[in-house]
């Protein structure tokens, strides 16, 4: 079997809705629009996914989580953009959200005997680092040699599972209606890849809608998913 074969393995290991890290508990802020009448079929989940994918993924996680992959073995630099990436979220909700996703990824690869993940967690643990999630997949994955294409496609793909996800457990739109969703917007995501992905000082997010739902997500009476 060969490097490139084992890398496709993995990507479709850790890229699967069954691999336990966690993202399915939350929806970013969709669980509120669709409360709010915002959000009700399949046509407005695509557009709010293509949102987060170009307003926030593409400009934000993905240059942290390629800058974490690049710098897996410098404590420092990981901890810098940890903390960068914490300075620009500007809703709790969405902090939260991704340092418990960021928690969950490396409990799992503490438990599958990554020493990356060992040592990043104790960090975490001693209040040094947060564990935001595009730094912990940047890390996780990097020492697992995947290459930067590779690690930002399973990133992506776990966005577009969590949130279609939430939307089929919402009942607004049908497990083919997901994956119609999914593959119009893989050459959206290709692009980003594909493209000039900024530096990580340079790395922003533009989503007020998203940004107000999930700072709203708290005071809502019914809740299904954390935020």
């Amino acid at each position: 079997m060969t490097t490139e074969t084992q890398a496709l393995l993995a990507a479709f290991q850790h890229a699967d809705s069954f691999f336990p890290g966690g993202a399915t508990a939350f929806s970013w802020g969709l669980e509120t629009l669709v409360s709010d009448g915002v959000i009700g079929d399949a046509a407005s989940v695509e557009v709010y996914l293509r949102a987060q994918i170009t307003h926030r993924w593409s400009t934000s996680d993905l240059p942290m989580l390629q800058a974490a992959l690049l710098a897996r073995e410098d404590e420092t630099r990981l901890i810098e953009l940890d903390h960068l990436l914490d300075a620009m979220s500007l809703a709790a909700r969405q902090r939260i959200g991704s340092t418990r996703c960021g928690a969950a990824l490396l409990s799992v690869h503490m438990r599958l005997g990554s020493a990356a993940a060992t040592s990043y967690r104790g960090l975490v643990s001693r209040g040094d680092a947060l564990g935001h999630l595009p730094i912990v997949q940047g890390l996780v994955w990097g020492e697992m040699g995947l290459s930067l294409p590779i690690a930002s496609a399973i990133s992506a793909n776990s966005l577009c599972q969590s949130i279609v996800s939430a939307a089929i457990r919402l009942g607004i739109v049908s497990h083919i209606d997901s994956q119609l969703i999914i593959g119009r917007l893989r050459p959206v995501i290709a692009t980003a890849i594909d493209g000039d992905v900024p530096a990580a000082d340079q790395s922003h997010a533009y989503i007020p809608q998203s940004e107000i739902a999930l700072m709203r997500h708290e005071i809502q009476d019914n809740r299904l998913f954390a935020n």
